[in-house]
């Protein structure tokens, strides 16, 4: 069930705004569920914007307004019982866990199965009023195995209310999420999108460097036994940012009361 290679994608949309990335899946006929071709897409985009230093953001989305990914298309994983996804795991993001650059979640509907498990899997989620979160597979004899979920919800919450959403399989609003720290902040409908640009931009005022150390730092400090075990550690991305030019220019800029000029370096 392969298709042929394409040299433009075909279920998802790719646009560039500035410094910043937006991957908007374009799959609303079926809720924007993804299927092994979209898996593909989604990873070379992402592919893509690791590799492009001029792009500092990337916004992740979904066509419409009913669902932002409502999980794996079944009718799809009906016909061979088994998932097909690229190394870097579901939607081409759930095991990209180098990833260096922040990625936003913009949740503009439903988020069930699979589509949770990708908000999970991005460093900040912003979702619309109404939109609704679930890990459903259980009612349809599978877990939430593709894209981590299980592991990042026993991580993230505690046990109890991870296990609540995972043995239910029941739905929580926006607004429960938020709660639960699920995601970051609900936002009126339309203004969703402004609303994560605007948190985008803001980012891409800090120096490139310092967010990757940023996000090495905490995330490998994550595998470490104890505090003083990541106190103890030492990260790539932090020796590279203390030596870069951009460390100078920040304090330098800050000495003169100006706006930094981030090289990258």
């Amino acid at each position: 069930m392969k298709e042929a290679p394409r040299t433009e994608p075909t279920f998802i949309r790719i646009a560039r705004d500035g410094p910043l990335l937006w991957i908007t899946i374009d799959r609303p006929e079926v809720r924007n569920a993804l299927h092994p071709p979209a898996h593909r897409e989604l990873a070379a985009a992402f592919d893509a914007y690791e590799a492009d230093d001029s792009l500092r953001v990337a916004i992740l989305t979904a066509s419409g307004d009913k669902a932002f990914c409502a999980g794996s298309d079944i009718k799809w994983r009906a016909q061979t019982n088994t998932d097909e996804y690229p190394p870097s795991g579901y939607a081409g993001l759930t095991h990209r866990l180098d990833n260096r650059k922040p990625v936003i979640a913009a949740v503009n509907g439903l988020a069930l199965g699979g589509g949770a498990e990708i908000v999970l899997a991005c460093d900040l989620a912003y979702a619309a009023e109404h939109a609704e979160f679930s890990l459903p597979e259980p009612r349809v004899g599978l877990a939430a195995l593709g894209g981590g979920g299980l592991q990042r919800l026993a991580r993230f919450l505690p046990l109890k209310q991870a296990m609540d959403l995972v043995l239910t399989g029941r739905r929580i609003s926006a607004r429960e999420a938020q709660e639960m720290h699920l995601i970051n902040a609900v936002v009126p409908s339309a203004e969703l999108m402004a609303h994560v640009r605007a948190v985008a931009l803001t980012i891409c005022e800090n120096a490139p460097l310092a967010l990757e150390c940023s996000k090495q730092v905490m995330l490998k400090s994550l595998a470490a036994p104890d505090l003083a075990a990541a106190l103890a550690m030492r990260f790539a991305a932090a020796e590279r940012m203390l030596a870069s030019d951009d460390a100078i220019e920040g304090q330098k800029a800050f000495v003169e009361k100006r706006a930094p000029v981030w090289q990258y370096r």
